[in-house]
């Protein structure tokens, strides 16, 4: 017996001695490793074993970012009305909402963090694979526009499969319609940043996700247009194994910098202030 499986045994040994028998437990997607609920959570659903990090609720993701009690939330009525009448759309929304609390699949909204003012975007996942629709591309589009009258940095937490194909062209509009939103904020002179979570694919990635000034992303995460089947049956190749996953993407120069959770918020408060978004209150 190698090393290598010599250590693979002792840690699985290891890793079941460590389960209580009725704690719950969660499978890591990446690894496939089972770790108890209990730990995933305290890690904010970062894998102990490979460090992927899990996918984050909206909610979740403000806890972690902005300062406590400083979120303002904008456009909080804005819904869809089903634009055009797909079959089983308006009641999947509406049950949805009752899941998960959200009337669409992101959030908008202004807020400090560590002291600097910020417009912040954060899409969830867990409401159609945050897919953006015309509720999703108004918001984004609006909070662009907010920041641009205002003078605020743009703070975009992306995690979306594509277009929202209940929606039709209208959903395909709305890569257009963000991505001149982000023009105009860039030629005000202001900073934008995008961290891409798991997933960023489809129009998403197409428009407003891959223009940010700044990029970031999380470990291990898949960031692409085209799913790997398409793209191989396209070009008729293998693709390396990492492709897609942020470090791939890193590596060609796609992403600035592969962030941890962890980390994440002093990373985004440091990188203000490098760019002169101070403190409220200070010069």
């Amino acid at each position: 017996m190698g090393l290598e499986d010599l250590f693979k045994n002792v840690t699985k040994r290891f890793n079941d001695e460590e389960l209580p028998e009725n704690e719950p437990t969660v499978k890591c997607p990446r690894c496939q490793q089972v770790v108890p609920e209990s730990r995933f959570q305290e890690l904010n659903k970062v894998c102990p074993n490979c460090n992927y990090h899990g996918r984050l609720r909206a909610t979740e993701r403000l806890r972690l970012t902005a300062d406590k009690g400083s979120f303002v939330e904008y456009d909080t009525e804005m819904q869809t009305v089903d634009p055009l009448n797909f079959p089983g759309y308006a009641k999947k929304v509406e049950s949805l909402q009752e899941l998960t609390g959200l009337k669409d699949a992101v959030v908008t909204g202004e807020c400090t963090i560590k002291g600097s003012r910020t417009v912040l975007i954060v899409m969830d996942s867990h409401f159609m694979m945050a897919s953006m629709g015309s509720v999703v591309g108004e918001k984004i589009t609006r909070a662009f526009e907010t920041a641009t009258k205002k003078g605020l940095p743009v703070v975009a937490f992306t995690a979306s499969g594509g277009a929202r194909m209940q929606e039709g062209i209208l959903s395909l509009m709305q890569m257009a319609k963000t991505s001149g939103a982000v023009a105009k904020h860039s030629e005000a002179g202001l900073l934008y940043m995008t961290v891409l979570t798991d997933p960023t694919t489809g129009g998403v990635t197409a428009s407003f996700a891959s223009l940010g000034d700044i990029i970031l992303a999380e470990p291990k995460i898949l960031i692409g247009f085209a799913g790997r089947r398409v793209i191989e049956g396209t070009i008729k190749q293998r693709l390396p194994g990492n492709f897609q996953l942020a470090e791939f993407m890193q590596e060609k120069g796609f992403v600035d910098m592969i962030v941890e959770r962890r980390s994440m918020r002093s990373v985004l408060s440091h990188l203000l202030k490098l760019h002169g978004y101070e403190k409220e209150g200070t010069n």
